[in-house]
């Protein structure tokens, strides 16, 4: 494994869901090429997990999201495009989202380096596309049947 660059990061994340679709971003100019991912990020110095939630929102989707109930917490090792090859560790806190109805996908004023647009995605179609954490998938599509275990252990990049 490569370096852990220090210290842990808290990220909050965003699951967005409606009509059996789900909110991400599309991200490109990766060399395996494009990926998807939930809207969220880092938590910075002094922000709760709410507010880094809605700042994150705001810069890569447009939009303040309602904030509902945490559904996931998970560790991840996200390996970094740095040289050498790092590794940073995560905590991941998905919290079930609502957005306001007229809601239109669109980039916010900051989106990630990376994000090509906001797309909702059919549920049945998170399986077989490129989503980061790739492992993420199985809960996305369980989570409105989540059985009470809140915390995922490790999951895969």
């Amino acid at each position: 494994m490569e370096p852990i660059i220090p210290p842990i990061r808290n990220a909050a994340r965003a699951l967005i869901l409606q009509d059996n679709h789900i909110l991400l971003l599309r991200k490109d100019g990766y060399e395996q090429g494009e990926r998807f991912a939930l809207p969220g990020g880092g938590q910075d110095l002094g922000e709760t997990l709410e507010q880094a939630l809605n700042r994150e929102c705001l810069e890569e989707i447009n939009t303040r999201v309602e904030i509902h109930d945490l559904v996931y917490v998970a560790d991840y090792f996200k390996p970094r495009e740095t040289e050498p090859p790092s590794t940073r560790h995560l905590v991941e806190f998905l919290f079930a989202c609502t957005i306001p109805g007229d809601y239109v996908p669109s980039n916010g004023h900051h989106p990630d380096k990376h994000q090509v647009e906001v797309v909702w995605v059919a549920l049945d179609q998170l399986t077989t596309m490129p989503l980061y954490p790739r492992s993420l998938a199985p809960y996305l599509t369980a989570s409105r049947q989540n059985s009470g275990s809140v915390y995922l252990g490790t999951i895969d990049w």
